[in-house]
């Protein structure tokens, strides 16, 4: 293969599972390099979006807390030092948007913009002094466009979304790709300090918000979706609570009974040494012990089935509302896989031939494995310019913690050991060894197996799409047999040899390999 060209761009080749590859389409390429600006009651964030649109890499991301609806309750106006600190804020962003070349921004203002009476003549201060044009947007247009943004995280999500900002918090339903009802509320932590009556007042408060909400949404018994930094910072505490061990908050789960322990853990522990430990700002911190009686009586009034964090929201709702649907049904991990092996594998395209080479092993497997195979053949080679001795350990660190959509955490640690065993046959003595215990030791025998047909299977290059012969696997019998072609036979080399027989070691199976004519 010479990888010269972006494999599958206006050809007609029949891309299987992996589908024509859409993030240098000229239909989306406009998506490649997108800035948005989030004015909240409670911070002024700007993010650039890069790379495949799908699942877009965060190519720049700045939050600034400028508290823009404190005191908004008593005086129905924005915080004057957080005015002008929102305001500074959003003119560097206007500058190192430029620099980027992430212009125009889409710049959006949510509830203490639109509450305040003084909101419409800071708009029109921004616009004035910086020329950004800033859209004001009702607490249900808010809902949607988060919605939006679990959905560009989880295809085929369904569930409630609720996020939570400084001064509001929403709720939307999703389901088939669709969102359906929204309603708004004002249960954001900056709010709620200021009820009167300590925590009796405000839980009084917060339960007669939450059943009216209730009442608004009907049942809602499936996934709860929780967006918003407040969520996070809780998230974040659960794991220190439980000391656990990945530290990527999206997709992270948690259970009714987790939320009112955690809660619990908030009011017993002193917040600074909380906030120390699991790295949340002070002025961040300051607001988890509100958030916190909010979810306690949303997770008790809605009784969802799980929930979930997720780190999209708005922001990258506003970059699924410029998908064109083609780009929105399409697998975001698979997408961003994609975009990575085109710009850091050493011969992009051969991640599918790959995956067909060695699919035959994998037959029975489920779609949602076979989807994390396909994933891991993509990304078998972009991590080629780390040390040779360091590759294995670089590429389960990515895999854990890198920016992708559509994975769970014990599907992270599948495809981070399947890329591992890519480049060695044993996964002891690594620094990892503390999260292989979210799969059974079937499971992580599995991706080794997975890993090792990679490692295999990476020494047979050919020309580009030249499939190089064909595995067969008889579980039953124990028996995998290779039939390699001919042109593709003097790849069979030593040290090809012995991966392939520590293959079939991991397989447990007699090797029969023969050349076809």
């Amino acid at each position: 293969m010479d990888g010269s060209s972006d494999p599958g761009i206006g050809d007609d080749t029949d891309w299987g599972p992996f589908q024509r590859p859409l993030f240098a389409d000229p239909s989306v390429r406009h998506l490649s390099r997108v800035g948005v600006v989030d004015i909240g009651s409670n911070s002024v964030r700007l993010v650039v979006f890069d790379g495949a649109a799908r699942s877009p890499a965060y190519f720049y991301n700045e939050k600034i807390m400028c508290a823009l609806g404190a005191g908004l309750s008593e005086t129905g106006r924005l915080n004057p030092e957080g005015r002008k600190r929102a305001l500074a804020a959003v003119h560097r962003f206007q500058l190192l948007a430029h620099g980027m070349e992430a212009v125009p921004l889409t710049a959006v203002a949510t509830a203490a913009v639109r509450d305040a009476e003084d909101g419409p003549d800071f708009v029109a201060q921004v616009q004035r002094e910086t020329g950004l044009e800033i859209k004001v947007i009702p607490g249900e247009e808010e809902a949607r466009l988060s919605a939006q943004g679990v959905m560009l995280g989880w295809p085929g999500s369904y569930g409630l979304v609720c996020d939570i900002g400084g001064s509001s918090m929403e709720l939307a339903e999703i389901k088939g790709g669709q969102v359906g009802r929204r309603v708004t509320s004002a249960l954001g932590p900056l709010k709620l300090r200021e009820i009167k009556g300590g925590r009796k007042g405000r839980r009084a408060y917060i339960k007669e918000q939450v059943e009216r909400l209730a009442e608004e949404m009907g049942s809602q018994r499936d996934r709860l979706f929780l967006v918003g930094g407040s969520w996070r910072a809780i998230a974040r505490v659960d794991m220190d609570r439980l000391n656990y061990p990945l530290h990527v908050l999206h997709e992270y789960r948690m259970s009714t009974k987790a939320v009112r322990a955690t809660a619990q853990y908030i009011r017993d522990n002193d917040l600074d040494e909380l906030r120390a430990r699991c790295s949340i700002s002070s002025a961040r911190m300051d607001l988890v012990p509100f958030a916190s009686e909010v979810l306690t009586e949303v997770v008790r009034a809605f009784r969802p089935h799980d929930i979930a964090i997720s780190s999209y929201g708005i922001r990258e709702g506003l970059l699924y509302q410029q998908m064109p649907q083609a780009l929105r049904d399409r697998d975001p991990l698979i997408e961003a896989c994609r975009f990575a092996e085109a710009k850091d594998a050493r011969l992009p395209g051969f991640g599918r031939t790959l995956y067909n080479f060695i699919l035959p092993i994998f037959k029975s497997a489920r779609d949602e494995r076979k989807r994390i195979i396909r994933a891991a053949c993509l990304l078998h080679d972009v991590t080629w310019r780390a040390h040779p001795d360091y590759r294995a350990e670089v590429c389960f660190d990515n895999a854990t913690r890198a920016n992708l959509g559509g994975l769970k955490h014990s599907e992270r640690i599948f495809l981070g050991l399947a890329l591992l065993h890519r480049y060695r046959n044993k996964r002891e003595g690594t620094s990892f060894e503390d999260l292989y215990h979210f799969l059974p030791e079937e499971e992580q025998r599995q991706a080794e197996i997975v890993g090792k047909a990679m490692r295999f299977g990476a020494m047979l290059w050919l020309e580009q799409d030249s499939i190089p012969g064909e595995f067969r696997w008889f579980p039953k019998k124990k028996v995998l047999e290779l039939r390699l072609t001919e042109a593709a036979w003097p790849l069979l080399g030593e040290v090809a040899m012995a991966r392939l027989k520590s293959l079939a070691s991991s397989l447990n199976a007699d090797l029969d390999v023969s050349m076809t004519r």
